[in-house]
């Protein structure tokens, strides 16, 4: 089975029960986001967890099996300038940004850039008198540029 398959599938018995992720990464062990990734077919999910999974959403073992195999990472999404626009805030956030975060990650580290593979993302919701916040947090660790 392929990945898109793979997550259609997820996407229609997660709905059909009506299963949160928070709920599906509390029943992993695992952090909601990275048990949706995994889910969307952005990750690798390890035999134990693959099977946990599949037993909460009725899916039989060519889940299970999918969501082990390893990912071709950022074919979820297109190329193209996203246009969902949640998804386009964090485009434009590092359009507008990123270069600044990379100068201050720089002065305060040295060169180097932030894992996305030694990495959390979580995101929390703060209540506000004027409208709830969203509060995301990216946690990776620097790795330094290697000279030889």
């Amino acid at each position: 089975m392929d990945k898109q398959t793979m997550r259609t599938t997820i996407l229609a018995a997660k709905k059909a029960r009506g299963i949160s992720w928070e709920a599906l990464g509390t029943t992993l062990g695992m952090s909601p986001l990275w048990t949706c990734s995994a889910c969307l077919g952005e990750n690798s999910m390890p035999e134990a967890e693959a099977e946990k999974l599949t037993a909460a959403l009725g899916l039989g073992p060519d889940i299970a099996e999918a969501l082990q195999e390893c990912p071709y990472k950022g074919t979820s999404m297109t190329k193209d300038i996203p246009t969902d626009p949640l998804i386009y805030r964090f485009y434009e956030i590092m359009l507008v940004y990123g270069e600044s975060v990379k100068e201050i990650v720089h002065e305060k580290f040295g060169d180097g850039i932030m894992s996305a593979i030694d990495f959390t993302l979580d995101v929390d919701r703060q209540e506000d008198p004027k409208g709830d916040r969203v509060v995301v947090t990216m946690n990776g660790k620097f790795l330094p540029y290697k000279r030889w």
